[in-house]
């Protein structure tokens, strides 16, 4: 009996009624003659919910305690599926990430999933039963509970997919795809049907919404197919896969922005070899990460050296880089929160010359300076002020002709 993965986002199970309305689709998945896991998140804002009534007790709440206190959520949510499911005839049990041994590393708030343990899931579909699992939790090997971050559902709903062979994982949303750029700020914005994995890649690290980056690094490491679609109609939405000679047929596949980045730099850096990678491994030590990266060319034995981090990531790098400053001999340090990185995608950029160029001089039309730069082999980023967000999207959404049919 063929097996399908699917996963409700927190919008998707909101309320009593939407939760009956998912309930509905997976028995209706059963019917049709497959086995069914399920993966739910939170209901709707609770986990912003959860992190906010944390913050009201202690401003810098223990790592370890907030995970406590978020995986909460993802129980409420199985069990009344579990129950709406029940209700409908059909047999469902619920499981929160360690009962069913999804295996973290130990870092707390957004920890990786290094092993899946099948045997119980496997029992259960055996059973004739709908396994109903938590996402964005598991547990370490010293049985702490774990999450996994932002859109860490979609990172369990792939991993259980890779885990038991799914024919397909489906990502059910309150959008109808991946489109070529967020509708909300780019109305014309199109659904994208088909897109690579090497593209939802890119498109999730730089800033799309849609899917977590490490869901898609198991989907490409184990060829799992991937649905993204509405839960509230039927409609196709967009699939991910392997790449195919077609793909390189689009030049730009989509516009991506990220304003969750801010931009640190180190005054006064003395120019001696090996200091650059003590700075660095200290940051990485610390289990942030980097993104962009310039060092400017050296005068009296002086350089300056920028860098991109998350925001959350901020006031620790701060603090580790003044720490590390008195050690070092570095100047101060300056934090810019007001940036975002615009960025294109598209496997086509393999084959054809000029999109850096086209990209920048519409940019410049517009006004729209440019701090730093970044390129792959299929994506081209830049980080602006944040207040030209929306006009640098609309703009490169315009200029590479992606709202066309």
């Amino acid at each position: 009996m063929p097996l399908i993965a699917q996963k409700f986002g927190g919008t998707s199970v909101a309320d009593a009624g939407k939760i009956k309305n998912v309930a509905r689709r997976v028995v209706a998945t059963k019917k049709a003659g497959h086995q069914v896991i399920v993966v739910v998140s939170a209901m709707g804002k609770e986990t912003d919910r959860l992190f906010n009534l944390a913050h009201q007790i202690d401003k810098h709440p223990a790592e370890r305690e907030l995970d406590m206190l978020l995986s909460t959520g993802e129980q409420v949510s199985i069990s009344l599926l579990a129950m709406a499911i029940h209700s409908l005839g059909f047999e469902a049990k619920s499981f929160t990430g360690h009962q069913v041994r999804i295996v973290t590393d130990s870092s707390f708030n957004k920890a990786r999933i290094v092993r899946v343990d099948a045997e119980r899931i496997r029992q259960e579909l055996n059973q004739g039963q709908i396994v109903i699992v938590a996402g964005f939790q598991g547990m370490d090997e010293n049985l702490e509970i774990t999450t996994l971050g932002r859109g860490g559902s979609d990172t369990t709903a792939l991993a259980l997919a890779a885990t038991m062979q799914a024919e397909v994982c489906e990502i059910y949303t309150d959008v109808d795809g991946v489109y070529t750029a967020d509708p909300a700020i780019v109305p014309e914005a199109r659904k994208i049907d088909c897109i690579s994995y090497d593209e939802m890649l890119e498109l999730a690290s730089l800033g799309a919404r849609v899917l977590q980056l490490r869901s898609v690094e198991f989907a490409k490491k184990y060829g799992v197919t991937i649905h993204v679609r509405s839960s509230f109609n039927d409609q196709e939405g967009t699939w991910v896969r392997e790449e195919d000679s077609s793909m390189e047929e689009v030049i730009v596949r989509g516009v991506a922005y990220n304003r969750d980045e801010a931009k640190l730099t180190i005054k006064q850096v003395p120019d001696r070899p090996g200091l650059a990678a003590t700075i660095f491994s200290t940051v990485a030590g610390a289990n942030i990460v980097v993104d962009m990266i310039i060092q400017n060319v050296g005068e009296d034995g002086l350089a300056d050296i920028t860098f991109t981090v998350s925001q959350s990531d901020s006031r620790r790098a701060m603090d580790i880089l003044a720490s590390l400053g008195e050690e070092q001999g570095l100047g101060e340090v300056e934090c810019d929160t007001g940036i975002t990185k615009l960025s294109v995608v598209g496997v086509g950029m393999r084959s054809h010359s000029g999109v850096a160029a086209k990209m920048f001089q519409s940019l410049a039309k517009e006004g729209i300076n440019i701090m730093m730069i970044s390129t792959s082999e299929i994506a081209i980023s830049c980080v602006i002020e944040s207040k030209y967000t929306e006009l640098g999207v609309r703009t490169l959404h315009t200029v590479f002709d992606l709202g066309g049919a």
